[in-house]
């Protein structure tokens, strides 16, 4: 279920500009496809707005994710709207992170692929900023 619901947030993010560019899809079933969810499955969410479930169980490790993914999924298309930063600001606010923790993402995440030590480096980072872990 977990895994669902950032799937539905990455969704919302990706129409929010009202477009929904190709390498944006290709991320959000990339997403799916490796926790398990057929490519099929994670189509039919591109259909339609979704309710933004964050669950409570959620831990250090996969708040660091949902934010993480919603980053990476705004930087793919190599513009920024204001709508989107918002919109991952409070997203961020609502895992537990302070908001100055999309400053630290927004000029350290890229759209191209990071190795595991890039991503373990901004993991430690951001972790200051997490308020109720």
């Amino acid at each position: 279920m977990i895994v669902l619901e950032q799937l539905k947030l990455l969704v919302n993010l990706a129409r929010i500009d009202g477009e929904m560019a190709s390498k944006e899809r290709t991320y959000i079933i990339s997403i799916g496809k490796a926790h398990g969810f057929p490519e099929s499955s994670v189509e039919t969410l591109f259909y339609s707005s979704h309710e933004s479930i964050i669950p409570k169980e959620l831990t250090p490790d996969q708040r660091f994710n949902y934010l993480f993914n919603l980053v990476k999924l705004i930087k793919l298309d190599e513009r920024l709207y204001e709508e989107e930063i918002k919109f991952c600001a409070n997203i961020a606010t609502k895992l537990g992170y302070q908001s100055q923790v999309m400053f630290e993402l927004l000029l350290k995440v890229r759209s191209e692929d990071m190795d595991q030590k890039e991503v373990d480096s901004l993991k430690e980072l951001t972790a200051k900023y997490l308020s109720n872990s």
